[in-house]
């Protein structure tokens, strides 16, 4: 590890997981993560109150044990990352306002990253440095989307996305119809690999020649596979489970991986990273690299437990940001629930020359804290 190297710790809390994490330069030292996806099983999705309450009582304890993992006291570090969006706005504000908190006692800078530009980076902690430009393919409960990443810090260009259901979305609510609990994406998976892909022809999505070549559809999908079962259960029939799962799995990583490999080659980029929760899925990882195998596209997948949301890697974005001298954000950073993937961080609250009436709020209070 060179000396001179960023020490970053990240926090994230877009979603259910409270996760934490510590990075010195590409080198991951600690990811600390505490999830309330239990919590959420019974209602059979997260519910935004119950997250943002999980992440208030989680994130001191998760800080700490990070900070111990890594064997380093927080005022070594050298700045302090946080995911600004996108995500839930609740559970947003609970880790914008914990870094803020840690940035300001410290004096360390603060960087509001994004989330999705985050899940790229991490990659950088398995596989070093990513080459640019890369072409990156996102798929999670909430997101599906293909990047295209010139500057991790500062150019991420959207090529495509889904125009309804994100592909994890798609695996809990078929998971539902089949009683499998949730998450879903495990269960699927675990349940495919024993059930045939070809038993039942299940729709493609968006992949007729005159359909967006680069955008996702699942919510298609999903409501020809919630009938079928319907149909099967109507008829007194059993559901053969195992063969709907790898069947309705197939048919999601077959649109998934083919508009990938193609966006490679229409841009002329060599190389294509897989992130984000539904990158954990095993089917998904195999077809992929015999896919980008016969295209001559190098693969970067890093390991299951960095595709899913933590800590580690906001701490990776952050830790590039300060390595390429990107500005700070300021203490007025606020959660940004829909901050599009094309601002891969937030420097100051006043980047179109707002005024600064109200800093004065804060000099006051500053003095107050001490008198």
């Amino acid at each position: 590890m060179a000396a001179d190297e960023p020490l970053v710790l990240g926090i994230e809390t877009s979603c259910d997981e409270t996760g934490v994490g510590i990075v010195h330069g590409t080198t991951l030292l600690a990811d600390a993560i505490a999830s309330s996806v239990d919590t959420h099983a019974r209602f059979g999705g997260v519910v935004p109150e119950i997250a943002s309450r999980a992440h208030l009582e989680a994130m001191v304890p998760t800080i700490e044990r990070a900070l111990k993992t890594a064997g380093i006291s927080a005022k070594d570090l050298d700045g302090i990352a946080v995911t600004a969006g996108p995500g839930l706005a609740g559970a947003l504000l609970v880790g914008v306002s914990a870094a803020k908190a840690y940035a300001y006692a410290l004096g360390k800078p603060l960087y509001g990253v994004n989330h999705l530009a985050s899940h790229i980076c991490v990659d950088q902690l398995e596989h070093g440095k990513l080459p640019e430009p890369t072409m990156a393919l996102l798929v999670s409960g909430g997101h599906s989307s293909l990047l295209l990443s010139a500057d991790i810090t500062s150019d991420v260009r959207p090529m495509g996305a889904t125009i309804d259901d994100a592909a994890g979305e798609a695996f809990d609510k078929i998971a539902r119809v089949l009683d499998l609990g949730f998450p879903g994406g495990p269960v699927i998976d675990r349940l495919a690999k024993e059930g045939d892909p070809k038993a039942i022809a299940f729709p493609r999505g968006l992949s007729g020649a005159k359909d967006p070549a680069y955008d996702f559809s699942f919510s298609g999908l999903k409501t020809a596979v919630a009938r079928w079962i319907e149909a099967k259960r109507a008829a007194g029939e059993e559901v053969p489970v195992r063969d709907v799962a790898a069947s309705f799995q197939e048919a999601v990583v077959d649109v998934l991986t083919r508009k990938a490999v193609r966006a490679c080659k229409d841009e002329g980029v060599d190389h294509l990273m897989i992130g984000g929760g539904v990158a954990a899925n095993s089917r998904l990882r195999a077809l992929a690299q015999e896919r980008c195998e016969r295209a001559g596209i190098r693969l970067r997948v890093p390991r299951p437990g960095l595709c899913t949301d933590n800590g580690a890697m906001v701490a990776a974005l952050g830790a590039e940001m300060v390595a390429r001298n990107r500005a700070a954000s300021d203490l007025e950073l606020s959660a940004d629930s829909s901050l599009p993937v094309t601002d891969p961080h937030v420097p100051g609250a006043h980047p179109h020359g707002h005024s600064h009436d109200h800093d004065h709020v804060h000099e006051v209070s500053k003095e107050n804290l001490y008198s």
